[in-house]
């Protein structure tokens, strides 16, 4: 690839960025796209949304820059919360590392590389990336210490940043476990496998066998039902309480104009209706809903509850320590039963995954890492196709009608140089919502371990099939060579790395620059929000938020990384892109926590394990190809030098693992015990109790109803356990698990009198 193919790409996204940029600078200011823009803010601050209009609405500004900038990291946890604080510590840790390396190899290596060989060199525009590559150095030069010196520094760079980022949020999260208000999920455990018996329920004998083995610790329980008709009816009272929640406001009292707007059909003028007051005496006839009661429509659907109440419980404990105990130890001789987790937190509990049975969850394990298996496979295709377009001879002899095309300056520089890294982009759209699909089908029983997984197949799959299939295919197109011994690897990939380096750049500038103008512009809900307002003339769906996609984010970002480790030294000339990246997401991310994304669940900086680990790998990945490519070069020095950096970077690995990763994996006792007597001392026990009851709430609710119908006899842990929960209605923003009981009935009130209503004073 030629270096003007190269200011083409750069070009191209370059322009694409500054124009979504500012475009976004000029949409975010218009009043109908509030929703799009501040999905969060309007959620949890009630923003404005009526402003006056000005003219400054249609001049791109750097405002929304400034502020994502200046905002301090404890403003985002606040409203973020750990998460995000973890994912942007992610790009600074990238952007502090790949300065230093930028300093290194921009001013060190890459001057003997453009000079590692006596040739003539022609203008710039005119020459080879390869020039900037260490493929342009001669074998046997006396300057490859200056890469190995180049090497060490990075090494040693990275583990001293990594290692204080680990400390730093593992000190976060204990601060976030150890917060002053308590955690639900502390006092939980998650109990599957039941198993069944003909002479009692599973809430009989989860009240049984808990009250036996844990009777001085044990606090009540909760049963988990599966979909059915509660379910839908759930989930259409939920729909109603959202539509008209909006409309409980005193403009209720006033009666509305007839509406002289056009149909976006058909043309003809919209008919209104009259809104109701609270008077009573305005409604004629109220519709009578005592047969809408908790416990007469628990009492209708005994039956159809009984038959779908699964083999799992949600049990509650008096205690912390007590609560971590029972999830740590083996209930039963038999581990396929009694099976314990501590449970997460209400709002991330994955309630479709809780009514399969625990014995299939190995099966469905092993189904979709055979099922990512083959879609890596498949995906071998498109890769191979992708590579082949960056080199013009073999396109020139598989399609040779594209002979003449191909002489032009511009497009030869446009096929090479930008269409290679589109097409995979645009392949690469499909991969995330595949393995979201796969972990879900996995069997996790929380949303945010859902989105780990799908983060972590994600990761696997762009390791292994953008880059070394990438790098593999790019070396011999015509055929793929498997890796025939292990001592092969590191010859074949620093044979392939250095060939394939140009390539990465302009995938850097592709799928980098560019997702993160698309990110910022949202066009997927700029596009629903536009066809809401201007087809349907709507006002388009009362909850309008979104969830951050940890899961393309988080591996798109340790990719870049990985790239920049493995061509630091063979191709510097990608460290200044990495940087430009880095620090346009740094600001877009930052927006886009403060702004669009709404935080539904924590999983308290789980994802931070996985970021090292990967971070690891690629510093030990880009040090083997460095031996291979030493190896290839004759020199011996460097390599011997380079054997030892391998071997200490497994070693602090191995230390960071023993030192940190446990804060991840579990809560320590010492902290559940001093949180249990702080509490006690405080008085919020009770108060924690009482949480309880109605924190894990869902369909469950019928079940309880049911249970506590059949079981009314009883006392103790069961009735508190079989109780409707007591949940206000007066929820900001309700979700499909706590829309209250008395908010459905609320929502079908409004619909019954709006009916009535309509009836009575028909639209003219």
């Amino acid at each position: 690839m030629k270096v003007s193919a190269l200011f083409t790409s750069a070009g191209i996204n370059i322009a694409l960025c500054v124009t979504l940029l500012s475009l976004y600078s000029i949409l975010r200011k218009q009043p109908g796209n509030v929703k799009v823009y501040f999905g969060r803010r309007l959620a949890q601050e009630c923003i404005g949304r009526n402003d006056p209009f000005c003219f400054d609405r249609l001049i791109p500004s750097a405002s929304w820059i400034v502020k994502a900038w200046a905002t301090p990291e404890d403003e985002i946890l606040s409203v973020a919360g750990l998460d995000a604080v973890v994912f942007l510590r992610i790009v600074v840790f990238s952007i502090r590392i790949f300065s230093i390396a930028s300093l290194f190899c921009i001013f060190l290596v890459l001057p003997l590389n453009y000079y590692g060989k006596d040739m003539v060199h022609m203008n710039i525009h005119a020459e080879s990336l390869d020039v900037f590559t260490i493929i342009n150095v001669k074998e046997g030069s006396k300057w490859l210490w200056a890469h190995c010196l180049a090497l060490y520094v990075i090494t040693l760079s990275a583990c001293v940043l990594l290692y204080s980022e680990y400390k730093s949020i593992a000190r976060m999260r204990l601060a976030h476990i150890t917060k002053d208000k308590p955690s639900l999920s502390h006092f939980t455990i998650l109990v599957r496998s039941i198993p069944r018996s003909s002479e009692e329920s599973y809430c009989d004998c989860v009240k049984r066998f808990f009250t036996d083995y844990h009777a001085s610790s044990y606090l009540s329980h909760q049963m988990v039902s599966r979909s059915g008709k509660v379910q839908k009816l759930m989930t259409d009272a939920e729909k109603m309480y959202k539509k008209l929640a909006m409309y409980k406001s005193p403009s209720l009292n006033q009666i509305c104009e007839p509406c002289l707007s056009r149909c976006s059909f058909c043309g003809g003028p919209t008919n209104s209706f009259k809104k109701l007051s609270d008077d009573p005496e305005r409604v004629e006839e109220k519709p009578n809903l005592d047969h809408l009661n908790s416990d007469n429509l628990g009492h209708h659907l005994n039956s159809d509850n009984r038959e779908k109440e699964c083999a799992a419980a949600f049990v509650f404990f008096k205690t912390r320590y007590a609560a971590l105990v029972a999830s740590q130890v083996l209930q039963s001789s038999n581990p396929m039963l009694w099976v314990t987790d501590l449970a997460p937190e209400p709002n991330d509990v994955y309630w479709s995954n809780l009514w399969i049975p625990y014995k299939q969850l190995w099966i469905r394990k092993i189904a979709t890492l055979l099922a990512a298996t083959v879609f890596m496979l498949f995906f071998l295709v498109p890769v191979t196709f992708v590579q082949g377009l960056s080199q013009l001879d073999k396109l020139q002899k598989l399609f040779p009608i594209l002979k003449g095309l191909l002489k032009n300056k511009y497009m030869s520089s446009l096929v090479t140089g930008y269409l290679p890294s589109v097409v995979l982009m645009l392949f690469l759209y499909t991969v995330p919502p595949t393995m979201m699909i796969l972990s879900a089908v996995e069997g996790t029983i929380s949303r945010s371990c859902r989105k780990k997984s799908a983060c972590c197949k994600v990761l696997y799959f762009t390791i292994w099939n953008v880059f070394f299939v990438s790098v593999l295919s790019g070396s011999a197109i015509d055929t793929i060579n498997a890796i025939s011994s292990p001592k092969d690897i590191p010859t074949q990939l620093a044979t392939a790395v250095p060939g394939r380096a140009t390539f990465f750049i302009t995938y850097v500038l592709t799928s980098g620059w560019a997702s993160l103008s698309s990110e910022v512009i949202q066009l997927f809900a700029l596009l629903c929000n536009l066809f809401y307002r201007f087809v349907l003339w709507r006002e388009g769906p009362v909850d309008f938020t979104l969830s951050f996609p940890y899961h393309t984010e988080v591996p798109k970002l340790l990719y870049f990384g990985l790239l920049g480790f493995t061509c630091s030294i063979l191709a510097p000339l990608i460290l200044p892109f990495l940087l430009l990246y880095f620090f346009l997401g740094y600001i877009v991310y930052r927006n886009q926590f403060l702004n669009v994304y709404v935080t539904k669940y924590e999983s308290g900086g789980q994802i931070w394990p996985v970021v090292h680990n990967t971070t690891i790998f690629s510093l030990v990945l880009s040090q083997v190809i460095a031996l291979g490519v030493f190896g290839l070069k004759h020199s011996p020095v460097a390599s011997g030098f380079t054997i030892p950096l391998v071997i200490l970077t497994l070693l602090f690995n191995e230390y960071c693992r023993q030192r940190f990763y446990p804060i991840f994996k579990s809560t320590s006792a010492q902290d559940l015990i001093q949180m249990d007597r702080r509490d006690e001392m405080c008085g919020r026990m009770e108060e924690i109790y009482d949480q309880l009851q109605s924190a894990y709430y869902r369909v469950s609710l019928m079940s309880s109803d049911v249970s506590k119908a059949e079981g009314s006899s009883n006392s103790g842990a069961m009735d508190s356990s079989c109780k409707a929960p007591d949940v206000k209605p007066g929820l900001a923003n309700p979700t499909f698990e706590t829309v209250p009981l008395s908010g459905m009935r609320q929502a079908i009130t409004w619909l019954s009198m709006l009916t009535a209503s309509q009836q009575k004073n028909p639209p003219k």
